[in-house]
């Protein structure tokens, strides 16, 4: 069918077949998730099943089914939600404010959750596994806004202490491309793709290997203008 459609782009036959076939998988694909948040109801997996519908729910809004199995799940969760965020101490409630922020876009309330996280957080736990997972999200968050310097302390914070963090070296990376550090993001990039191929992934392995190639180029074009 692709190949056909390589082929006959505007046939409407063959884009009829893949529209029809595209919707089939769509209510496979919900179907599953309907079914493996059942049996995770019936296991005791209350934040399982809620997640597992939120993803059913993104590919088809309004199923009667999903709406129905949420109204009985949901409940559940948010007063498991509730206990759990009551035992929180004030950094872990902060950085999980700043989260939700994040989820709704609200990047620069974000960054001030986080900030606070980070502020509250003393000694060895500002390397704790709470702080390198708030100082990588508000880098996230930095260079949502284009504050790229914001993006590259962060960044050269969580590798301070974890040197292989892909994350880091690649938002790094686009941080030092943004503010035209070129050799510094191609240094990052590098790295990256010196490590185990597992380790990275495809997606990862994909976006530093064109970004190696473009840094490439503009380093050696600023190179050969620096020397003419």
């Amino acid at each position: 069918l692709e190949s056909g459609l390589a082929i006959q782009a505007s046939n409407p036959d063959l884009k009829k077949m893949k529209k029809e076939i595209t919707e089939l998988q769509r209510n496979e694909q919900v179907a599953a998730y309907c079914t493996k948040a059942n049996e995770q109801m019936q296991n005791g997996d209350v934040g399982g099943a809620y997640k597992t519908l939120e993803l059913a729910s993104r590919l088809d809004a309004g199923n009667p089914e999903i709406e129905k199995m949420m109204s009985k799940v949901k409940p559940k969760w948010e007063k498991m939600e509730k206990s759990r965020r009551a035992g929180l101490s004030g950094p872990e409630l902060h950085k999980e404010k700043g989260d939700d922020l994040y989820k709704n876009a609200q990047f620069e309330n974000a960054i001030g959750e986080y900030t606070k996280c980070l502020d509250g957080l003393k000694g060895a736990e500002k390397q704790s596994e709470l702080a390198l997972k708030a100082l990588a999200n508000r880098a996230a968050c930095f260079k949502q806004i284009s504050n790229f310097d914001g993006t590259i302390e962060d960044c050269t914070a969580v590798l301070e202490v974890e040197p292989e963090n892909v994350k880091a070296l690649i938002r790094r990376a686009q941080a030092f491309e943004g503010v035209e550090r070129y050799r510094f993001a191609l240094q990052d990039v590098k790295t990256v793709l010196a490590m185990p191929y597992h380790k990275v992934g495809k997606q990862n392995f994909d976006l530093c290997n064109g970004m190696q190639h473009r840094l490439s180029r503009t380093v050696a074009q600023l190179k050969s203008m620096s020397s003419s």
